[in-house]
């Protein structure tokens, strides 16, 4: 039977809180209350206990018991637009409550439809280092669970697992926790400043109390100080795939200009030629290769900054204007990896560096840079990314992050941050043999944990082998463009590859949309299947992928989401693939193992 998942914040030492003091917060549909019973705050999902919750404090002020009730404070709710992600238009209600834990603590809930998030606001401080927090997150032994061991790039895999023990008992977000059959939380954080640090999991002291651990954050605060929100995605599959909770809970775009943002695919080198992006004739075949699919990008990527046959990066980005194709060009942050690390490097760190680099960009016609090689979740780290944002934006420089932290909002906050990696992707079929194996299941699981709380650049879609081979189906590649979200897509083959497929699946391409109205769960279960529906104005894709190295049949009924259709194009498993077209689709479709399928309905 699977145990109740219970979340735990440590007891400020002292505090108690009686049930009769206790008061009841629901959220505004009323299926998600929370109610505080002799210190804990016992969160529900439609009378199915999800999380208990005790409350804590940082240690900071005088411990004030008759203040220890929750009080409701406001309604919220809110409308915004994005400009790219699983939705554009947004919307969410919440109840927002507060508990005053000392005369310098105070503890903010917000209840939503369809999850819980909270944060503590500090006053008074006088040049302090913010001491350790100590929020914990209990999850008992035998509890279903999907999360990553701790990476500083978050690249790993979300194995299912029902025990908490392994080597170094740290873990990354997204946490993804079963808490009943059926019913489900997946934790993060939300809405960094550059006066934060983010954090991780650990469960080291206790195996079934993971505790959250804020990297290093030695920054004097001065008067008042908020952490970032703690939250939880709570509901079905279904409540887990289609939420907005990270950006609901992030500060609104800072941007006064946004027109110049432009979402697109990508023509990228480095999946095929590690060291491509030095090769002028390299990198002219990708710009090729955009051209005739129609893509808006070409990334050229490490090393530029060493280019080979005579030629330099202005005449690599000049021969891609030439073609209609916006380039875009590669950093090292020079803060991670940098002694023995491809270059350029030492351009980007100091503000006066940065902003003679971002204006020669601009003057050259880069449309963006991605910046690699950060240093982990500290509060330095943090205070760079969002720098490189702020200066990115001042040029009209898109922005991707690889080797980098997960997104945590910064794609509301910062709409020209379109992607990040922080995701065990298919670059990893360069580096070892692993992923040939486990890729199938892992990426039945991505679209449950981390592209849900934002873009991810897995750089999905490759039908030849890199240095080693995969053993997906032409299917279930060609559906990854659709179930993962990104604001950038990063094409992996190589051009022979993409150019040699039927005149289908390059069109399917060449009309890719980087953006979508909305995102729909279809079905599945996290490592055995994921389908999902997503529209583009008048059209919907709905991708498929089997996870399991048996045949599979996915389940398919659309009735609820596509009420009527008028064309649709099936991309099927078969000897390479089966391509039909039809005016209705079927409420089951049968998968290879390791398979998988895409419908472009119009309707």
């Amino acid at each position: 039977m699977i145990k109740h998942f219970t979340l735990s914040l440590l007891m400020l030492l002292g505090l108690t809180v009686s049930a009769e003091a206790a008061k009841k917060a629901q959220s505004p549909n009323k299926e998600l209350t929370m109610e505080l019973q002799q210190g804990q705050y016992i969160v529900k999902y439609k009378k199915t206990t999800v999380l208990r919750i005790e409350a804590n404090g940082y240690g900071l002020g005088t411990v004030t018991p008759k203040k220890a009730e929750l009080d409701f404070v406001r309604h919220l709710q809110e409308d915004y637009t994005m400009l790219a992600g699983k939705r554009l238009h947004c919307t969410n209600e919440a109840n927002e409550y507060a508990l005053s834990i000392d005369d310098r603590t105070r503890l903010v809930w917000r209840l939503y439809n369809n999850g819980v998030a909270f944060r503590y606001e500090l006053s008074g401080l006088n040049h302090e280092v913010v001491p350790e927090e100590k929020t914990t997150y209990i999850i008992p032994e035998g509890t279903n669970r999907w999360i990553q061991r701790w990476t500083e790039p978050y690249e790993a895999f979300f194995p299912y697992a029902t025990t908490g023990e392994s080597r170094d008992r740290r873990w990354g977000y997204p946490a993804l926790i079963e808490a009943e059959e059926g019913v489900f939380a997946l934790i993060s954080e939300a809405d960094i400043n550059s006066r934060q640090s983010a954090s991780c999991l650990r469960n080291d002291q206790d195996v079934e109390r993971y505790r959250v651990s804020p990297e290093k954050n030695d920054l004097k605060q001065l008067d008042t100080w908020y952490s970032p929100w703690r939250m939880a995605v709570v509901g079905t599959l279904a409540d887990v795939v289609e939420s907005t909770l990270v950006t609901d809970l992030s500060e609104p775009c800072r941007l006064t200009d946004t027109e110049w943002i432009e979402p697109g695919v990508v023509s990228w080198i480095y999946w095929a030629h590690n060291h491509g992006s030095n090769d002028y004739n390299i990198i002219k075949q990708y710009v090729d290769m955009a051209v005739e699919l129609k893509l808006p990008y070409v990334l050229i990527d490490a090393e530029w900054d060493g280019m080979k046959n005579g030629k330099t990066i202005e005449d690599a980005v000049n021969y891609a204007k030439s073609k209609g194709v916006k380039p875009m060009i590669w950093y090292n942050s020079s803060v991670g990896w940098v002694n023995g690390a491809p270059g350029p490097q030492y351009r980007l760190n100091k503000p006066e560096d940065r902003e003679r680099e971002f204006a020669w960009c601009e003057q050259l016609g880069v449309a963006g840079v991605k910046v690699d090689f950060f240093s982990g979740d500290n509060q330095m780290n943090m205070e760079y990314y969002i720098d490189l944002m702020e200066s990115a934006a001042l040029h009209h420089l898109l922005i991707n992050f690889h080797g980098a932290t997960i997104p945590r909002g910064w794609q509301r906050t910062y709409p020209h941050m379109l992607t990040m990696e922080a995701v065990y992707g298919a670059e990893w079929y360069n580096n070892t043999p692993t992923f040939t194996d486990k890729a199938a299941c892992h990426n039945a699981t991505l679209p449950y944990t981390r592209n849900v709380i934002g873009p991810m650049d897995y750089t999905p879609c490759a039908f030849s082998d890199s240095q080693h081979p995969h053993i997906t189906t032409h299917a279930h590649e060609l559906a990854l463009t659709v179930l993962y979200e990104s604001g950038l897509q990063h094409l992996a083959d190589r051009p022979e590859s993409f150019l040699a497929q039927p005149k289908e699946v390059k069109d399917f391409l060449s009309k890719l949309p980087a953006v979508w109205d909305e995102t729909r769960y279809v079905s599945g279960y996290p490592g055995e299947s994921a389908v999902l529906a997503r529209r583009s104005g008048n059209t919907w894709y709905v991708a498929g992928i089997n996870g399991t190295d048996e045949e599979k049949t996915l389940a398919v009924d659309l009735a609820d989401i596509v009420p009527s259709m008028s064309k649709v194009r099936l991309f099927l498993d078969g000897n390479k693939w089966d391509i039909r077209t039809a005016t209705s689709v079927d409420k089951e479709v049968k998968c290879q193992p390791r398979g998988g399928f895409v419908f472009v309905i119009e309707m």
